[in-house]
């Protein structure tokens, strides 16, 4: 926890781009009726009735220090280590210049080096290795990765409906990024490790 928020400290720095990931799933669903279009005084409706059409996964990249975010979309619509190294790869195209990119993320089993050598021939591994810098956190501490603020934002925004396919998923969510990336806003974390020693004392081992 303490590594986590001594990063969320640290100044702006392109060089060092900090980077919020989390994983996150859609259902896909389809209409079995035509739905009702919504009229002054009357809501729009759904039947209750649908069709499952598998699900999607995406990757929630979120930029604290610039005000911005991405989204990966994972092919093949699972949580594998081959989507993170992809993900990855997507990340590193997004800051070319960057010496290294800092990545805070849920400490879940495929968020390692190790996916990229499942993903990649060892060159290429190694190289995007050497482009991050891994931060995890605790586990039941997922509240202090910013990237679900993002997410909840996300799907009250525009995933908190039907939606019927992963092309139209990426249409909704690219739409939904160029308005929210066009008026960014920063970031600023404001619980440091000065308050977590007090708020949270009865975590801490005791002496």
């Amino acid at each position: 926890m303490e590594d986590v928020l001594e990063v969320y400290q640290r100044p702006a720095d392109r060089k060092r781009p900090l980077v919020c990931l989390d994983e996150f799933a859609k259902q896909l669903l389809s209409e079995t009726r035509t739905p009702l279009p919504a009229r002054p005084g009357s809501l729009g409706k759904h039947d209750s009735e649908y069709v499952r059409e598998g699900s999607v996964t995406g990757f929630m990249l979120a930029m604290p220090h610039l005000g911005t975010r991405d989204v990966f979309i994972a092919e093949t619509g699972r949580r594998t280590a081959v989507d993170f190294a992809l993900c990855l790869e997507h990340l590193a195209g997004l800051f070319p210049e960057a010496e290294k990119i800092v990545i805070v993320m849920d400490n879940l089993n495929t968020h390692n080096q190790a996916s990229l050598y499942k993903a990649f021939p060892p060159e290429k591994a190694r190289m995007l290795c050497e482009r991050f810098e891994f931060h995890h956190t605790p586990a039941h501490g997922s509240w202090l990765n910013m990237a679900e603020i993002e997410i909840g934002l996300l799907v009250r925004g525009c995933l908190d409906r039907r939606i019927e396919s992963p092309e139209r998923m990426g249409s909704e969510v690219a739409a939904y990024l160029t308005r929210k990336n066009g008026n960014p806003v920063p970031i600023k974390w404001q619980f440091k490790n000065e308050d977590a020693r007090i708020k949270l004392h009865s975590i801490y081992p005791s002496l």
